[in-house]
């Protein structure tokens, strides 16, 4: 797409071809007052005029190139970003045998293959079409769903993604990080965790990075490691208070730390006090 604009904006500026037979000029108008403005300033100058003129109208044409490509750019993007998002609605697609007949518009699949097969082919085609930062995420998506086709092309591609810095980096490594987990992997799944905790800004909730690497650690028989984890995050949560000092309920992430910690360190996990609910309407009961 972006080829196709740039050859349209080149003929729109190019110098028209030598030709001997009189031809009629079109210009619209933003060109005409364009043209003549500057016509009419470069009479000012005596010398200099044609010197300052072509300056000028370089640097409206220039504008004008300018112009186009943000419009194009921000066309662009727009296109880009709805197309990701049709491929994400067909990975997120129900799975049935009976489709609703009241929503017959719904994407619905027979089988979780068939939706990936056709969630990796859409995700590639907007990788392919597509730049960055689209392109990346498409390919980050089309590798995970493709984990459920050929797992071993899922896990090389995003080898290849985690490698990169950035959002799509971030989230390739966790997504193979949980795929070496779920393959047994467990050394090579506690480092890539590992590397995630220790990123000052993960994109990811540090709180669900820490809890998979506490479940790794419990797989591998490392409990003090697993705990200590495991506390330090329902601990948090169980403390945290919102801008007018009040308790936060504690997310699902934490209730679950805590539960884990209940099975493994009974005494420990006491120490943590879960704050109240307040009742509906914020008022004490019985006010």
């Amino acid at each position: 797409m972006a080829t196709r604009k740039k050859r349209t904006v080149a003929q729109q500026f190019q110098a028209p071809a030598p030709d001997t037979k009189p031809k009629t000029v079109y210009q619209d108008e933003f060109q005409s007052n364009v043209s003549q403005k500057v016509e009419n300033f470069g009479r000012q100058f005596d010398g200099k005029g044609k010197t300052i003129l072509y300056g000028i109208a370089a640097l409206a044409v220039l504008a004008v190139l300018i112009g186009i490509f943000t419009a194009w750019n921000r066309r662009s993007n727009a296109e880009a970003q709805t197309a990701l998002g049709r491929a994400i609605e067909t990975s997120q697609a129900q799975v049935t045998e009976s489709p609703d007949p009241t929503n017959l518009s719904a994407k619905t699949f027979s089988t979780e293959k068939a939706r990936s097969e056709a969630a990796v082919a859409e995700f590639q085609a907007v990788a392919d079409k597509y730049d960055n930062p689209v392109k990346e995420k498409a390919q980050y998506f089309a590798a995970v769903n493709r984990l459920k086709l050929d797992r071993n092309a899922g896990i090389l591609a995003l080898t290849d993604l985690a490698k990169s810095s950035g959002e799509v980096g971030t989230l390739s490594k966790f997504a193979l990080a949980q795929a070496n987990a779920g393959d047994g992997k467990f050394d090579e799944a506690a480092a890539l965790y590992q590397e995630l905790a220790a990123l000052a800004n993960p994109i990811l909730s540090k709180d669900s990075i820490n809890f998979e690497l506490a479940q790794i650690y419990q797989k591998q028989g490392k409990t003090t490691e697993a705990a200590d984890l495991y506390y330090n995050i329902a601990k948090a949560a169980s403390e945290a208070k919102d801008a007018e000092d009040k308790p936060v309920p504690m997310s699902q992430t934490a209730r679950e730390a805590k539960d884990k910690l209940e099975q493994i360190n009974p005494e420990r996990a006491k120490e943590i006090v879960e704050p109240e609910t307040p009742p509906l309407g914020g008022m004490p009961l019985g006010m």
